[in-house]
């Protein structure tokens, strides 16, 4: 998973999986059949794994406190093995749209499980359903375009003011 999500689909080539997984090519394809469907076996634990951070904060956290904590400490911007990947799902989206739209829109599906997260989140701190939709909707292109700028490696601390100032503009419930 983490090389794909560093290096995308297709620069991700099957020797490079080899190596990365240390296994050999009859091996792969008993385990995953093809290298398309190893992908979508990524892309679902990168889902899986990111609803369930976001699961386990709001959990943890009055609402608007889950929301600002997800798209704050979920940016990978700290030194370590995924700093600068962005979002599997949004990369998945940018590279792949036009080009294999299954996969797009497999990604563009998780995107918009996350975005009704957030939607969630907003009628638990009081808002209308409507206001919740717009909000959450306003919220997950923040979000999109922060994890765009984390692959673009721009400070951290600006991706920190833009989700600062996208909660600051939402009025209260």
């Amino acid at each position: 998973m983490k090389l794909f999500w560093r290096n995308g689909y297709q620069a991700s080539s099957l020797s490079d999986l080899l190596d990365e997984m240390k296994i050999g090519r009859g091996s792969f394809y008993a385990a995953f059949g093809d290298k398309r469907s190893l992908y979508l076996e990524c892309l679902d634990l990168f889902a899986e794994r990111t609803a369930a951070i976001v699961q386990k904060t709001r959990d943890k956290y009055p609402p608007m406190d889950a929301l600002r904590y997800f798209l704050e400490h979920s940016l990978n911007h700290s030194e370590g093995s995924k700093a600068g990947f962005g979002c599997m799902a949004v990369n998945t989206v940018i590279e792949l749209a036009g080009v294999d739209d299954e996969l797009a829109v497999a990604a563009s599906a998780w995107l918009a499980k996350l975005q009704a997260l957030f939607e969630d989140c907003l009628r638990d701190a009081g808002y209308t359903p409507a206001r919740a939709a717009e909000y959450a909707a306003y919220l997950m292109l923040v979000n999109e375009g922060v994890r765009v700028a984390s692959r673009r490696k721009l400070p951290h601390l600006q991706s920190l003011e833009a989700i600062d100032t996208a909660l600051r503009l939402l009025p209260a419930a």
